[in-house]
């Protein structure tokens, strides 16, 4: 006569009725890096392709190398949209001020001036559609999405239109990247090695 295995408890954590709340990210035990809350709902990444890691990276030195002393950039630092929406943006530009103790683990995001999110297979719907509507009605003022394109990195560029509160695209830049806001950038997007190269 055989048994039945016992059902194991399960370690992911319960949600509670309306869902979790962006205070609760940072109380939550043993959660993955860079869980995300999306509509009160916890969101964990997967495993990310060195494509993504070499963008984020790239975007991250450049920008720190290019804005002015009055602004910041960090790379995958959650913010507060709402109580039930505190993303992480693979890399934002913000206010430097907003930058205020060692132990930070959030930031507000009325501090942000730009956003940029660098699509994965399985992050597509929200980067292009979830995330950058929360971004609009919270007042970031400038969001990018990067895509990979065979290899190589197209930067579709938006910004917020005043009169209606949505996004309104600027441009896609392949090879050469040069915008005026949210302030000067010159940007070579060649530079980004999607893959290794190999001694002759």
């Amino acid at each position: 006569m055989s048994v039945a295995p016992k059902a194991s408890a399960s370690s992911w954590p319960i949600p509670p009725k309306g869902g979790w709340t962006a205070d609760d990210l940072d109380r939550l035990p043993n959660l993955p890096p860079h869980t995300e809350l999306i509509d009160g709902s916890l969101v964990f990444v997967s495993p990310q392709t060195a494509f993504h890691e070499r963008v984020v990276d790239f975007f991250k030195w450049q920008l720190q190398c290019l804005a002015p002393s009055d602004l910041e950039v960090f790379r995958e630092f959650t913010i507060d949209i709402d109580r039930q929406n505190r993303p992480e943006p693979d890399v934002i530009v913000l206010r430097a001020d907003a930058w205020t103790t060692s132990d930070q683990t959030r930031f507000p995001a009325d501090a942000i001036v730009l956003a940029i999110e660098v699509v994965s297979e399985d992050s597509v719907s929200r980067d292009r559609e979830t995330k950058p509507l929360k971004y609009a009605r919270a007042g970031i003022p400038h969001y990018w999405r990067v895509e990979g394109e065979n290899g190589r990195a197209a930067v579709h560029v938006f910004e917020l239109e005043p009169a209606t509160g949505a996004y309104t695209s600027v441009g896609i830049f392949r090879e050469e990247m040069k915008v005026d806001v949210p302030f000067p950038i010159a940007l070579d997007l060649t530079m980004i090695k999607a893959r290794p190269t190999k001694d002759r």
